[in-house]
């Protein structure tokens, strides 16, 4: 739907604008909330607050993969340690045994030698011996601080997690409160009025006896368009309420085709599909940043989890701004 008409502040609907004005003469009608206005506010409040839900699914998304980043590097840390503990047994052992042949000279040992010329010989021993032991102290340098590289690694994905964890809470509360506002203005309509907006945001585009899907597409499209009248509730995938991107995810999963809970990830889960070129099944984005998402069903339509007030409907292709289109699959 259009977001182009004016806002009006929240004061309009206030108590405390109710007593500022009430020493003016004034008629009732002129007090009264216009619902027009009411409408246009209580759909950027729902809108507001899916763009939040978007952001907090993209968030879990992102923690997710910090947390699988995480378990690798643990597992590198682990090895990592396993392997110093080698070198570091190595090097002991090495230096170890240079010790405990160190009680004599080596001109002693000519002397006492049975045999001089075998104990020359065996100099040359000693050298790769002492080669051995310096690229030993080498690796045990070099393991050492490959291990605090992952150590820092696995300290900073743990950092990252913390904030992520923090910014889930932040969008969950900013859910709540546009959607509790929300409430509120639709509280403060007189009955008849509140049914009258409610039944005036449920009007939508015709709901098609059947659309012309072909191939994994059809299975989408069917699961999608038998969820037409189920609520709309932020964060749910069924079985019975949807968001927008819960409803796509789980028609397309029928289909066999697995997408993210999140509508700025399917975007890229398929190629780009001009608007002229749709066909049933592809999913079709707005907003800017990319905050809504639904499947296409033809004729300049689409099937989508639409906001609490109205539910899964049918509405007109461009009835959003329309950002574009992908084919999942």
């Amino acid at each position: 739907m259009a977001h182009t008409r004016k806002r009006v502040g929240a004061t309009v609907l206030g108590l405390s604008a109710i007593a500022a004005i009430a020493f003016v003469p004034a008629t009732p009608a002129q007090a009264d909330p216009d619902i027009d206005d009411v409408k246009v506010r209580v759909d950027d409040l729902y809108h507001e607050a899916e763009a939040a839900q978007e952001r907090l699914h993209d968030a879990r998304l992102d923690l997710a993969d910090l947390r699988r980043d995480l378990r690798g590097l643990k597992a590198d840390q682990e090895r990592q340690d396993e392997r110093l503990d080698a070198v570091r047994d190595q090097v002991s052992d090495a230096v170890v045994r240079q010790l405990e042949g160190e009680g004599i000279s080596t001109m002693g040992q000519i002397v006492v030698s049975e045999d001089p010329g075998a104990f020359l010989d065996s100099l040359s021993t000693m050298s790769s011996f002492n080669d051995l032991q310096s690229s030993l102290l080498s690796d045990y340098d070099t393991e050492l601080q490959a291990l605090e590289i992952r150590r820092e690694a696995t300290s900073d994905r743990t950092d990252e997690i913390a904030e992520l964890t923090e910014q889930l809470s932040a969008e969950k509360d900013t859910v709540d409160d546009k959607l509790a506002e929300a409430k509120e203005l639709l509280a403060d309509l007189e009955a008849e009025e509140r049914e009258r907006m409610l039944a005036s945001r449920s009007a939508t585009v015709r709901t098609p006896s059947s659309v012309p899907a072909s191939g994994r597409a059809a299975a989408a499209v069917q699961y999608a368009m038998a969820q037409v009248g189920d609520a709309y509730v932020y964060g749910a995938m069924g079985e019975n309420a949807f968001d927008c991107s819960g409803l796509t995810m789980r028609a397309w999963a029928q289909a066999g085709v697995s997408l993210p809970h999140s509508s700025s990830a399917q975007f890229g889960s398929g190629p780009r599909i001009a608007a002229s070129d749709l066909q049933p099944g592809d999913l079709v984005f707005y907003y800017s940043p990319i905050s809504h998402v639904g499947m296409y069903i033809g004729n300049g339509m689409i099937v989508h989890a639409a906001n609490p007030g109205t539910g899964v409907v049918v509405s007109g292709l461009h009835s959003m701004p329309y950002v574009g289109a992908v084919r999942p699959g």
